[in-house]
């Protein structure tokens, strides 16, 4: 209660406003996140992720595949020139090439809330350790360097594998905002996950234990999946 009498929420004591993400390297075990360079990454992202990939891949992208190589330097040169969302090329560690992208937006730092978003792994890095170590070094950063409160998620409430990926990852489903956007020309409902910040311990327990390499055979194979690491955190 305030001194009016009404509800309020829990007092957040000594807030102060946090520091947006700096364009520095994440380094992982098996990759490694690069503040996006166009001349450093735009070549590689062509032949990793945008030649190779299928057109349905792209289906819930605010933008279409790239149709040429000329194009793809176009459209990277874009994204490297923005702050918010603020791009990163997902680098394996093995062979030093760019295989994906990820970003930081929506960067609340008054608020203490930050969004993972347009994530867009090339098929080499769909399904691996590597593609999910990026995302775990993306809320490494939002909670434990920077101090955030809040990590969002959100995709097209049609995107199986997002949503998939959201929850495998520990982000909890919030809602469906009905007829958020209009992308491509087609409604989209979005839904909408977060992870807060006073889960984060535990989800990040599950992730350190998930890709440990004791937890692979000797083929690259898991041994026990994500998410029973979470359900047991």
């Amino acid at each position: 209660m305030n001194k009016w009498g009404a509800p309020v929420g829990q007092r957040v004591p000594d807030w102060t406003p946090r520091r947006p993400p700096p364009a520095t390297l994440l380094h992982g075990r098996y990759c490694r996140l690069a503040p996006l360079v166009a001349a450093d990454h735009g070549p590689t992202l062509w032949h990793r992720l945008c030649a190779p990939s299928h057109p349905r891949q792209w289906t819930y992208m605010p933008y279409d595949r790239p149709a040429d190589a000329a194009t793809c330097e176009a459209w990277i040169r874009s994204l490297a020139a923005s702050r918010d969302p603020m791009f990163h090329a997902v680098i394996d560690q093995a062979t030093g090439e760019a295989m994906g992208l990820a970003a930081f937006m929506r960067i609340d730092c008054a608020n203490g809330v930050i969004e993972v978003g347009h994530l867009n792994y090339g098929p080499d890095l769909q399904g691996t350790r590597a593609g999910t170590e990026a995302t775990y070094l993306m809320m490494h950063r939002a909670f434990d360097e920077l101090g955030f409160r809040r990590l969002e998620w959100k995709c097209d409430s049609l995107n199986a594998p997002s949503r998939r990926a959201a929850e495998r990852r520990g982000f909890t489903l919030e809602g469906i905002f009905r007829n958020a956007k209009v992308v491509k020309g087609y409604n989209r409902d979005t839904a909408w996950y977060a992870i807060i910040d006073y889960k984060w311990p535990a989800i990040r327990e599950a992730f350190e234990t998930w890709l440990d390499p004791s937890n692979f055979d000797s083929q690259g194979r898991q041994i026990m999946p994500l998410s029973a690491f979470a359900r047991r955190c």
